[in-house]
C-alpha cells in the first residue's frame, strides 16, 4: 500500500543545512498497523510529512496504492491525498464549528452535496462512538473526545490508509487506550492501512503489526513488532523496549554477588521468556519433574504485545551442574528463549 524508496529530506539554511531523512526505503502492506518510533528529533514526523507530501522529499520515490506521489503534479496531489487521512497530536479542529461541521469540513471542500455530507456524518459520528455530540464544539470536549473528531473527520473521506502523528501523545493513559482500542477496531472493520508516528513504545506495543525504529533520519531496525520487541538488535532499539518487555533486571537480582562460572554449590539465575501459547504451558513444572533440580521463581511478569502473550521470569535454579545444563537446554528445546544471569553462591 505504502512503499518508499531512498527517500530523503533536507532542510536548507542559511544557519546549516539539516538532513532530517537519510535515504530510506521501507514497505507497508495493505491492511497492516505500522509503526514508526523514535525519539524527538529522530526524523519520524517528517517522514509521514513525505508519505502525504506534505513534505516533498528532497530525493528518492513515495508510492500510495501503486500510485507514485512524488511525480504528480498539484493538482494530482490534491486529488491524492483525498485517499490519505491524518490526525494530529493536538487534534487541529476548528474552534468556530461544531463536531458535525468539523466532520464536514473535507468533504465540503470536495463539493460534496449537502444530502451526502449529512449521511456521511452521521456515519462517522456512530463509528467513533460521538452519538449525541454532533452539536457540541471542541471546546465542550475532553481531549479524548477531541481526538475521535479528528478520526471522524479524517475518515469522512473514506481514505484508503490513515497516517497518524504522535495522536495520543496529549493524552492520559487511560484515553490513549480507548483511542488505541477504537483505532484497532476501525482497521478490523475498514481494512484500513494505518501508520502509527510515536516515541512512545507503549503505543506500538498495544496496536501494531510491524514496527520501524528511526534514529538520526535513518531506519536502523525493522520487523514484526513481536520480533523487535522480543530479540531487539539494535542499542537504540534495545532501549526503547527494555522497560515494555522488563529487560532491566529488578534490583534484588543487580545486588546479587554474581559469578560468571558455575562452581560446585553454586546456584543458577537465569531470566527465561515466552511468547503465546508457552505462556500457559507448564514448562517450570515439568522441568523440576525430569531433572533433578530446585527451583525458586525470584520474579514474573506476563503482558500482552498486542494480542499475543509475553511472559519473562527470573528463576533461581540449584542442582548439580550437569543437572542445571539439561534443565536450561530443556528450556530451549521448548521455544523459550533463555539468558544465563550469572551464579549465585
Amino acid at each position: 500500500m505504502i512503499k518508499l524508496e531512498n527517500v530523503e529530506k533536507t532542510y536548507f539554511s542559511k544557519a546549516g543545512d539539516v538532513h532530517a531523512l537519510k535515504p530510506v526505503s521501507l514497505e507497508v502492506q495493505q491492511g497492516e498497523i505500522f509503526g514508526i518510533i523514535g525519539l524527538s528529533g529522530a526524523g519520524k514526523s517528517t517522514l509521514v510529512r513525505c508519505i502525504n507530501m506534505l513534505e516533498k522529499p528532497t530525493g528518492g520515490k513515495v508510492f500510495v496504492d501503486g500510485e507514485e506521489m512524488t511525480a504528480m503534479t498539484e493538482e494530482e496531489l490534491r486529488h491524492a491525498r483525498q485517499t490519505i487521512g491524518m490526525i494530529f497530536q493536538h487534534f487541529n479542529l476548528l474552534a468556530s464549528r461544531t463536531v458535525r461541521q468539523n466532520i464536514a469540513f473535507p468533504l465540503e471542500i470536495q463539493g460534496k452535496d449537502k444530502a451526502y455530507i449529512a449521511k456521511r456524518v452521521e456515519e462517522m459520528l456512530e463509528l467513533v462512538q460521538l452519538e449525541g455530540r454532533g452539536d457540541y464544539y471542541p471546546s465542550q470536549l475532553s481531549g479524548g473526545q477531541k481526538q475521535r473528531v479528528g478520526i471522524a473527520r479524517a475518515l469522512a473521506s473514506d481514505p484508503k490508509v490513515l497516517l497518524c502523528d504522535e495522536a495520543t501523545s496529549a493524552l492520559d493513559p487511560a484515553t490513549t487506550k480507548s483511542i488505541l482500542e477504537l483505532l484497532k477496531e476501525i482497521n478490523k472493520k475498514l481494512g484500513l492501512t494505518i501508520v502509527m508516528i510515536t516515541h512512545q513504545m507503549e503505543v506500538v506495543k498495544q496496536i501494531c503489526d510491524r514496527v520501524a525504529v528511526i534514529e538520526n533520519g535513518v531506519i536502523v531496525e525493522e520487523g514484526s513488532m513481536i520480533n523487535v520487541f522480543t530479540n531487539p538488535q539494535h542499542p537504540t532499539t534495545k532501549s526503547f523496549t527494555a522497560a515494555v518487555t522488563n529487560a532491566e533486571l529488578p534490583e534484588m537480582v543487580k545486588q546479587m554477588n554474581l559469578k560468571q562460572e558455575y562452581t560446585p554449590g553454586t546456584k543458577l539465575i537465569t531470566r527465561i521468556s515466552f511468547i503465546g501459547d508457552l505462556a500457559g504451558e507448564p514448562i517450570i513444572s515439568g522441568m523440576v519433574k525430569k531433572f533433578d533440580v530446585d527451583v525458586s521463581i525470584l520474579y514474573g511478569n506476563i503482558d500482552q504485545l498486542k494480542d499475543t502473550a509475553y511472559g519473562t521470569l527470573i528463576l533461581e535454579v540449584s542442582g548439580d551442574e550437569t543437572a542445571l545444563r539439561a534443565a536450561h537446554a530443556y528450556l530451549q528445546d521448548k521455544g523459550v528463549k533463555g539468558e544465563v544471569i550469572g551464579f549465585e553462591s
